[in-house]
């Protein structure tokens, strides 16, 4: 089915007009080369990160490789990698993607992330690749799962697998934009689980989770209590933006 949807594609990027995910002129690929270049040269994964938590560490930081919240108060997830910032190049694609049902957005993304990201993370091992849910009533309204139509097409080793249905979601009425990161933690405690059957298979496994956007981390934190309660051994997190530190409060 992957490598149908290979063809198609390719096959569809020499007959049909496309645009650049970024500066939006047409042209053959979803990613022009000049826009291409420019994250490949100031993405986030550039820079000093938090080994943790992948947020952008300060000078006081660098010796350790941790942000000082990290040290203070270690999440339930070990490691996090970040393509670029939210407030970079590629925010108005996950928009489209996210809010204005444009899946073409969703290749593009995947396409960005395999040029540029994925000879960064070889040396990662992994057994499973889960991303974040949407529950049962969001994925209605919106019709897809941003993060999983970007982790379909995301190259990994092939010792990885992607489970899209191994995680669930509880709907709640709370909305996670606005807030501080305790508000936010105390907000999506319980919401996440793992699937009949899949507990089983994740025991002491190495697992990637992946999501579109890292803000605060209370959900990725979350989803990595609720599978290491369930006796996965590492969580990893793949993350396509990540914005600035979030206050506590």
């Amino acid at each position: 089915m992957r490598f149908l949807e290979k063809i198609f594609q390719s096959i569809s990027q020499q007959l049909l007009p496309s645009a650049c995910i970024v500066c939006e002129r047409h042209q053959q690929n979803s990613i022009c080369e000049p826009c291409l270049q420019s994250l490949k040269a100031d993405s986030l994964f550039n820079y000093e990160c938090c080994y943790q938590c992948g947020i952008s560490l300060d000078k006081s930081e660098l010796a350790d490789q941790y942000c000082k919240q990290c040290k203070i108060d270690p999440p339930h997830f070990d490691e996090t990698y970040c393509l670029d910032r939210y407030e970079g190049k590629l925010q108005n694609a996950i928009h489209e993607l996210k809010y204005h049902q444009r899946l073409a957005y969703a290749y593009g993304l995947a396409n960005v992330w395999n040029e540029t990201f994925s000879e960064q993370l070889k040396a990662i091992h992994a057994n499973y690749l889960l991303p974040v849910p949407l529950s049962t009533q969001k994925l209605s309204a919106r019709g897809f799962n941003q993060s999983w139509e970007i982790a379909r097409r995301i190259d990994c080793q092939s010792t990885i697998q992607k489970l899209p249905y191994a995680l669930k979601r509880e709907h709640n009425e709370y909305q996670q934009a606005g807030g501080g990161l305790d508000t936010r933690r105390l907000a999506i405690q319980g919401v996440f689980y793992i699937e009949v059957g899949f507990a089983e298979i994740l025991r002491g496994q190495r697992v990637i989770v992946f999501d579109d956007v890292m803000t605060s981390g209370a959900t990725l934190n979350e989803i990595a209590r609720v599978l290491k309660d369930n006796g996965v051994s590492h969580v990893i997190n793949w993350v396509v933006l990540r914005t600035a530190k979030v206050p506590h409060v």
